[in-house]
């Protein structure tokens, strides 16, 4: 029996720029073992697999690695592929049930807004080797479980930083996001996210990320509402919010694929 997929371009309005994700609306549940084959088949930094039930979808996330227990950019493309597809209509709200509880998808739009939950940051010194694979000179270092967030001085030097991937792979931590307030005109601040722990080398576009970002840039900005940028060679550009123990995630998404998975 063969499967449709679509690929989706999350966090841009343009084609091949933002962050690529496959969405696969599974008829019924499938064992992990396929979803992860399935996933390293298409090799993005996340595949998405829906089934749906009475109250809204279960959503599974894969790098080609490993399951991941949160992704930004493949919701956002999982909602985007619904409403497309006419599974839901647009107007209603997507629904799915993950490893990080209930999280919501609203279309505004053009955009379509996020709700998940918030990751606060707490300063702490940075792990062995973190600073030198990376190659930068932080002004902050804090950690939220295994991701660390290190702020920098300039959005130049984030943009220009060339971190040691080999080097970094090395050192242990599941994730690091370097990040700046941002000099461009329109930006509130600028962030880059390396993921050695799930296997890639640099996200292009990270919705979870900013999970932990909006609540540490509310507090240093003191800005309610904020547009981010992230800064990898895709790029997108993410509206940002705080509403208590949540974030408020948008972007924008287009389809560039559809097809049939044949085994």
């Amino acid at each position: 029996m063969s499967q449709r997929y679509t690929i989706v371009d999350a966090f841009t309005p343009r084609p091949f720029a933002g962050n690529p994700a496959a969405v696969l609306v599974l008829p019924e549940p499938r064992e992990a073992a396929w979803m992860q084959l399935v996933a390293r088949e298409f090799n993005l930094s996340e595949t998405a697999f829906l089934v749906q039930r009475p109250e809204g979808f279960d959503l599974r996330w894969f790098t080609p690695e490993v399951e991941v227990e949160l992704c930004g950019h493949a919701t956002l493309a999982s909602a985007h592929t619904l409403w497309e597809l006419g599974v839901l209509p647009p107007g209603e709200t997507a629904r799915f049930h993950t490893q990080s509880g209930v999280l919501l998808a609203r279309r505004d739009g053009e955009w379509i807004e996020l709700d998940f939950p918030a990751r606060i940051q707490q300063p702490c010194d940075p792990p062995a080797g973190l600073v030198e694979a990376l190659g930068v000179t932080p002004r902050y270092v804090g950690r939220w479980h295994d991701d660390w967030l290190l702020e920098l001085e300039s959005e130049e030097e984030v943009r220009e930083a060339r971190p040691d991937h080999t080097r970094l792979g090395t050192v242990g931590v599941r994730g690091a996001m370097i990040t700046a307030a941002a000099s461009t005109e329109g930006l509130d601040f600028v962030s880059r996210f390396f993921v050695p722990g799930a296997g890639i080398a640099e996200d292009p576009v990270t919705g979870s990320a900013h999970c932990c970002l909006t609540p540490y840039w509310v507090g240093r900005l003191g800005k309610a509402e904020m547009t981010a940028f992230q800064a990898s060679a895709r790029g997108g550009v993410l509206r940002v919010r705080q509403d208590g123990e949540r974030v408020r995630i948008g972007g924008q998404a287009v389809t560039v694929a559809q097809g049939e998975l044949l085994v």
